[in-house]
């Protein structure tokens, strides 16, 4: 019988992370945790080899730490039982833009952007070259609508959304599946981390309802997963629209509108 894929999870205690954690483990995969808080991830690591009957290893890191970052990176390039990265691990943005300083500008773009990139980039060309592996990349809705407000962190979960679908027209051809899942609100410390009472906000999703989803998704191979999405056309027709729009910017030359009137 073909052993399941360990699941390399960041950001995995609590929330998002930890309700993955949660579900694969029920499934029968053995985990690796990353997270910077070790003692809850040892509380959950225990839980779940006592209930779930999986081995689960634990990595105490803060993915914004150069260190840190590259320990986790070496796991995933070595460790060959890893078959699927969950690249949950981000952080939210309290304030508006002129209220950021320089130090959590840099914070907030190297978690949300910088490290999920680089442990992708960790883990594809093991992937590629066994012609198998998931790579899920946590992003937001917020990546496609800025009037939402949280212009940094809406553009890092833009970023997220661009590379996913740019990994997945590289990687695919190879066996490599990669996900992208765009959450609306939903109730996690983003927001007590944030500065944002949860409890003001209206329309706000159950974690466990989201990652199911999420999975759900996940088992369809969906390329872009949008859990309170009800019209699924909508964003097809979003991304229709775009491809359409390719045709018409490969110009040799300046559109007629903007040449200089005579």
């Amino acid at each position: 019988m073909t052993s399941l894929p360990t699941v390399l999870i960041t950001g995995a205690s609590s929330g998002i992370g930890a309700t993955y954690a949660e579900r694969f483990a029920g499934r029968g995969h053995d985990l690796v945790l990353a997270a910077r808080d070790k003692a809850r991830l040892d509380t959950l690591a225990a839980r779940l080899r006592e209930e779930r009957g999986v081995s689960v290893d634990v990595l105490q890191a803060d993915l914004t730490l150069p260190a840190d970052l590259a320990a986790v990176e070496t796991r995933l390039r070595d460790d060959a039982r890893i078959g699927i990265l969950i690249n949950n691990a981000g952080m939210g943005q309290a304030g508006g833009f002129v209220q950021q300083s320089a130090a959590g500008i840099e914070r907030l773009i190297t978690l949300n952007t910088t490290a999920l990139t680089r442990l992708a980039a960790a883990v594809a060309p093991r992937f590629v070259q066994s012609r198998t592996g998931a790579i899920v990349n946590i992003g937001s809705v917020v990546g496609f609508a800025p009037e939402l407000g949280m212009s940094i962190y809406g553009a890092t979960k833009a970023f997220v959304l661009f590379l996913s679908q740019g990994l997945n027209l590289e990687l695919s051809p190879s066996g490599v599946y990669v996900q992208a899942v765009l959450p609306a609100a939903t109730r996690t410390e983003i927001w007590e981390r944030a500065g944002v009472d949860v409890n003001t906000l209206t329309e706000v999703m159950e974690v466990g309802e989201l990652v199911d989803a999420a999975l759900v998704g996940f088992d369809r191979r969906e390329l872009v997963t949008i859990p309170p999405l009800h019209v699924a056309a909508r964003w097809d027709a979003l991304d229709g629209a775009r491809q359409g729009l390719l045709s018409d910017i490969r110009q040799a030359h300046v559109a007629d509108r903007y040449r200089p009137e005579a």
